[in-house]
């Protein structure tokens, strides 16, 4: 495959020369026309975004001339598509083969071995569920604890979150799951507050196993746990990382299951980070779900005309919006109070992996890269900030996600009218005034310009299987965004001068006079 820089290529030189459509003038006939059918129900709603057919076809040539799809395949084939870290990107393949073809990488095949550790998952989560594990003081598990930062912690979080009113099967439990990850010990005094620990069965996550937050919060857990009379915490406790870590040998704990580093932290919810404290929580079946609509959406992504592939059209508009309108934000905004952390996650995938200002070779580049995320559901928002995306100096391209049916099937009728239907309403109505705005000539301040541009992912229901094709749509995205830019989405070198200079403060600033003018007022030296 040929890498090129996006301002190289002919069809952003045309690009720019195209003028956007008025999105003011959108029309029923237009809505109706510019969608994308994806996994399940699941479906991508373009309409009011500024592109019209001129612009969509040459986003199409752009695609092709830098063969985002035939890139996609490499990747899927096992290439090094992380040449920073000389890596394999084996994301997808935590739900199942996309292409009829082995992956072999350290004298493994990569398909066999996250099968097998599925296998261990179902297996331990459906002990734990009947009460055939146990702790150390012979007390079946209720409560679940992820302990883990960045990718082992903000993608696990909004999906477990988001399933936490779907009815499970034969009646089955839920246990109660919850998440330390911040190094600030209220975090995890907050979350221990109350609970009975002989019940509780923390997750460790960490690939590496050295993340300095992840393991200081492991030994104050160990610590408040033998406070508590347990002595054996370990029997507590399940590691989630590689086989290569120091934890992976960490005697006396329940289980240890196994990702590796071909699997970036935040493409990591489809693998042992998510799948352990999903599967204890709902049940393996769950998890499966989850995996199945991620699969079909990776399949889907396969598809080269981008009229009928909704990442890669959603991809291509964002690269309209960032590069040939010059916006640098974005915002993620589910009309779903249950998909919460969701933005938090989508904020982290996409500028963790998109921001970027060299390309795959380490040379400088001359265009931008990924925007700013940010978000929150509806219609909390609307009582926040949708004031700056109503009548703001800066227009900011939106997201929406919503669903037609509640999860939890509670409602009820008020002024004729039921809560969901309520919140559908509100998310119809953002968009078409978003778009068309409200002309006042009379008083400036109630005067809406609109033309300001939002598209919309909407299915039946948030479940399982919706839940893993949203992820995976936003997974795809990003990578076909990576490679349109002709920029690594798979490293983060931008994470790790904090952490180094971090660990000069915590040696007592090793001469550095600027940190210790900061460590002094922080009381560090």
């Amino acid at each position: 495959m040929k890498y090129t820089d996006l301002d190289k290529t002919k069809a952003f030189r045309f690009l720019k020369a195209l003028a956007p459509y008025d999105v003011r003038k959108i029309t029923a006939e237009r809505i109706k026309k510019y969608y994308v059918k994806e996994a399940g129900s699941l479906s991508f709603n373009y309409a009011a975004l500024p592109l019209d057919d001129m612009i969509i076809d040459q986003l199409q040539e752009l695609a092709d001339e830098q063969e985002v799809v035939g890139k996609y395949r490499e990747l899927l084939g096992g290439a090094v598509a992380n040449p920073g870290e000389k890596r394999l990107v084996l994301h997808h393949l935590t739900r199942g083969r996309v292409l009829d073809k082995e992956v072999w990488a350290d004298g493994v095949e990569k398909g066999a071995f996250y099968a097998q550790e599925l296998g261990k998952i179902k297996k331990f989560s459906e002990a734990v569920r009947k009460g055939e594990v146990k702790g150390s003081t012979g007390k079946a598990f209720e409560h679940v604890v992820q302990i883990g930062i960045g990718g082992s912690d903000l993608g696990p979080r909004a999906l477990c979150y988001a399933l936490s009113l779907i009815p499970l099967e034969n009646g089955e439990k839920k246990l109660d799951a919850r998440f330390i990850s911040n190094v600030d010990p209220d975090d995890a005094c907050g979350v221990l507050a109350g609970l009975d620990l002989e019940t509780t069965l923390f997750i460790l996550v960490s690939k590496s196993g050295t993340t300095l937050e992840t393991l200081t919060n492991r030994d104050l857990v160990f610590k408040v746990m033998k406070s508590a009379g347990i002595t054996a915490p370990e029997r507590h406790m399940v590691a989630v990382t590689s086989n290569s870590s120091p934890l992976a040998s960490t005697p006396g704990l329940q289980a240890v299951f196994f990702m590796d580093d071909y699997i970036g932290g935040r493409y990591s919810a489809t693998s042992a980070v998510g799948g352990v404290i999903l599967s204890l929580t709902y049940g393996f079946n769950v998890f499966k779900s989850i995996l199945e609509g991620a699969h079909e959406e990776d399949v889907c992504a396969l598809e080269p005309d981008l009229r009928k592939n909704g990442a890669l059209m959603d991809a291509m508009a964002g690269v309209y919006l960032r590069n040939i309108m010059g916006y640098p934000y974005s915002a993620v905004l589910p009309y779903s109070q249950a998909l919460h952390r969701l933005p938090a996650h989508f904020q982290q995938l996409d500028m963790e992996s998109n921001g970027k200002h060299v390309n795959r070779f380490g040379e400088k580049i001359d265009y931008e890269t990924g925007p700013v995320i940010f978000g929150e559901p509806g219609t909390n928002g609307q009582h926040s900030f949708y004031q700056l995306l109503h009548q703001g100096t800066d227009v900011v391209p939106m997201q929406f996600i919503g669903f037609r049916h509640s999860q939890g099937n509670l409602d009820a009728e008020v002024e004729g009218s039921t809560s969901q239907q309520k919140l559908n309403a509100n998310l119809v109505a953002q968009i078409v005034a978003f778009a068309c705005g409200k002309e006042d000539r009379v008083n400036a301040n109630k005067d809406f310009e609109g033309g300001r541009y939002s598209s919309l992912l909407a299915a039946d229901r948030l479940t399982p299987f919706s839940l893993g094709a949203i992820l995976a749509h936003f997974e795809n995205k990003v990578m076909f965004q990576g490679f349109i830019w002709n920029i690594n989405s798979f490293d983060q070198e931008g994470v790790q001068l904090g952490k180094v200079l971090a660990g000069k403060v915590l040696r007592g600033c090793e001469g550095d006079e600027k940190l210790a003018a900061y460590a002094r007022i922080m009381g560090l030296v």
